[in-house]
């Protein structure tokens, strides 16, 4: 370094790349290491003459040579050309990558901090290291020009934040979600005149430093109350989107602004903070440009800052539709099953239509299209009759478990039994549904079959289409537990798609534009249009969930036949109405068949709910950013009520289920 600056050519980074190589650790989780390598660079800087001044002058005339306001603004912030520009740039850059401008500081930052772990080891610095190394750097009054041009880098980043978040703050969509920012000053406005004051008199004070003249020091106090009146606004936004739904551009919108504010925030702290504090500030933007450095073209970076509030709404939509599939007494669990019962009797009528229409010979895509649209009318006709398909329920009852733990209050043990005791609801009231579901598909299927053949004098199924029927539902020789498994991804799915058609009917305001369209006043008249209105509003996205369903279970065998994958979906309650339908038109059925054909009933209905109850939940708990470390005790508990209590997992108790009572017995006697 010594020899670098002596010879007063444009420094190389090869030096300090090296010296990030000497205290990089083999792992960047072992903190000792991390602390003995900081520990030996600083004893090393103590001992050796003018060492601190050397590398003080070495890094601050580097970093000199680059174009700073870009890594100090842009970098780890979001562009502002939208999501799906971004979204296009960052997949075309994977095919042919950008040309760098090796003049920003942003290509020294990636050579220096070459792996993606660096931002590990940098946050497992202690705040003694760091400050203890930062305070040996910043001794002496020398390279006060590298030291100016630095904090002008930084007062033009200030400026282009605060300019940026003026002109986000003015955007339609954030004026729609937050009406008041036409009523009164907006703060995204007022803390761009209080930036501009302090640069000003920020300005001020160096100029006449010279002069020797007195001047008071420049105060960000009050454009710090303004950011944080900025702040404010997102949340009341954030919170509205409840309300009012949200959309991608929203979403992208209010994620830039937070982002622009927080980096503002922290360059101004830098700016305005003593010795200490602002070592701390300067390592918090070390780490984040350094993380943040290597997700700028990365589409999964992208998609997982932007899709974290939509999926939060689209699962906040579909929890609230699932607080009313779960039963807590016996009015609800009878009441379920009267719902089932209903589904059950269409399910049977859809089932025959299937098979009716499968002895017709179509094209590839007319039959998918005339199986998509008995699923799905026959889904939507079930939802109009308020009737329950039981799978179904795992993608609305998992997004309202994940919602029970986000918002579990008290402690521990309280959480634990409240989220243990609505298992054991949703489990009584799954295994309720699809007794429903199957006790009326099988005997309506079954009647079915036997009026079809005395009408008609022929059997519904050939003895060929029964045999290959059943061997279908058998889950040794065949993909029948693959394919219930795409039918649980296909729930999952349409549970997802609810919630946003949910959200999408709110924040596009379907209601009150149907409400105010002229024509349909006219057919309707005002009082009919109105309750058609309220109708649509309300289940707009349950009836669009359940349509999309019914086509990616009608498609999906086409699609493999397409593709030459074999491609299939089962239903428990479909499989249960072939089954019995199956059984009804072979010649002499052999009992081994028939226990074996049940059993892939069975097993089929596990599998469907497994898998989208499995995927809903991880997507309901991410969404909330919950992690909830509490599975192992929890799994013991509801473990222990079913060996203790199992029948309260069939039939409702006569008084709500109390496991935290249990729980203080438990630990009273131990």
């Amino acid at each position: 370094m010594q020899q670098q600056l002596e010879s007063r050519a444009p420094l190389h980074d090869q030096t300090l790349v090296q010296l990030v190589e000497r205290l990089r650790p083999s792992d960047p989780q072992l903190q000792q290491e991390i602390h003995d390598n900081l520990q030996a660079l600083i004893e090393c800087l103590i001992r050796v003459p003018y060492a601190v001044s050397t590398l003080q002058s070495f890094i601050l005339r580097l970093i000199s040579q680059y174009k700073q306001s870009s890594l100090y603004a842009d970098t780890g912030i979001l562009s502002q050309d939208g999501f799906w520009n971004q979204l296009f740039k960052r997949l075309g850059a994977h095919f042919l990558p950008l040309i760098p401008d090796e003049s920003q500081l942003q290509q020294l930052l990636r050579r220096v901090f070459n792996q993606r772990s660096d931002k590990d080891w940098l946050e497992n610095i202690s705040d003694q290291d760091w400050q203890q190394l930062f305070i040996l750097l910043s001794q002496g009054h020398s390279n006060q020009n590298h030291k100016l041009q630095i904090k002008s880098e930084l007062i033009k980043a200030i400026t282009v934040l605060s300019y940026r978040i003026s002109g986000i703050g003015l955007y339609p969509e954030f004026i729609n979600a937050y009406p008041e920012l036409t009523e009164y000053e907006s703060p995204f406005l007022v803390q761009n005149r209080e930036i501009i004051d302090f640069i000003r008199n920020y300005k001020e004070l160096h100029r006449n430093s010279e002069h020797m003249m007195v001047v008071a020091p420049p105060d960000a106090a009050q454009a710090l109350v303004m950011i944080e009146q900025c702040h404010d606004v997102v949340q009341k936004i954030r919170r509205s989107t409840k309300r009012i739904g949200v959309s991608v551009s929203l979403t992208y919108l209010l994620t830039l602004l937070e982002q622009c504010l927080e980096r503002l925030e922290l360059l101004l702290n830098l700016m305005i903070q003593e010795d200490n504090s602002r070592f701390n500030i300067l390592k918090e933007l070390l780490i984040d440009v350094t993380a943040t450095s290597y997700d700028e073209l990365s589409v999964r970076s992208l998609l997982t800052t932007n899709s974290e509030l939509i999926a939060l709404q689209v699962t906040e939509n579909a929890s609230k539709t699932g607080e009313h599939y779960v039963s807590s007494d016996k009015k609800g669990f009878f009441g379920m099953y009267k719902s089932a019962a209903g589904a059950g009797l269409i399910i049977a009528v859809m089932a025959t239509f299937k098979t009716l229409m499968a002895r017709v010979s179509m094209a590839p895509l007319m039959q998918a299209f005339a199986y998509s649209m008995n699923y799905a009318l026959g889904f939507m006709l079930i939802h109009v009759l308020h009737f329950t398909v039981a799978t179904k329920q795992p993608a609305m009852t998992a997004a309202a478990l994940a919602s029970t733990v986000q918002r579990g209050k008290g402690s521990k043990m309280a959480q634990l039994a409240e989220v243990a005791a609505l298992i054991v609801n949703i489990i009584r009231t799954q295994f309720i549904a699809i007794l429903g579901n199957i006790s009326i598909a099988i005997p309506t299927a079954a009647c079915i079959a036997f009026f079809w053949d005395a009408a008609l004098h022929e059997p519904l199924m050939t003895h060929a289409k029964a045999a290959k029927t059943l061997h279908d539902l058998n889950p040794f020789t065949s993909l029948a537990v693959p394919h219930a498994a795409i039918a649980g991804v296909c729930l999952f799915f349409s549970g997802l798609l609810a919630g946003y058609f949910d959200n999408m009917a709110v924040y596009r305001k379907i209601g009150p534009r149907l409400k105010a369209h002229q024509r349909l006043t006219q057919w309707l008249g005002t009082e009919r249009l109105q309750r058609f209105a309220d109708y649509i509003e309300r289940n707009f996205g349950a009836l669009a969930g359940n349509f999309l369903f019914g086509i990616m279970l009608g498609s999906m065998g086409t699609i493999g036949f397409l593709l030459g994958l074999p491609l299939d979906i089962r239903h428990i309650a479909f499989a249960s109405a072939n089954f019995i339908q199956g059984l009804m038109n072979i010649n002499q059925p052999d009992v081994g068949l028939v226990i074996v054909s049940f059993l892939g009933v069975l097993l089929i209905g596990l599998t469907n709910l497994f898998v989208s109850f499995t995927l809903t939940i991880i997507v309901a708990l991410r969404a909330r950013r919950v992690r909830f470390e509490q599975w192992q005790p929890l799994a013991k508990l509801v473990l222990t009520h079913f060996l203790t209590r199992p029948s309260d997992f069939f039939w409702p108790p006569k008084q709500a289920i109390a496991i935290e009572q249990e729980l203080q017995k438990k630990s009273g006697t131990s």
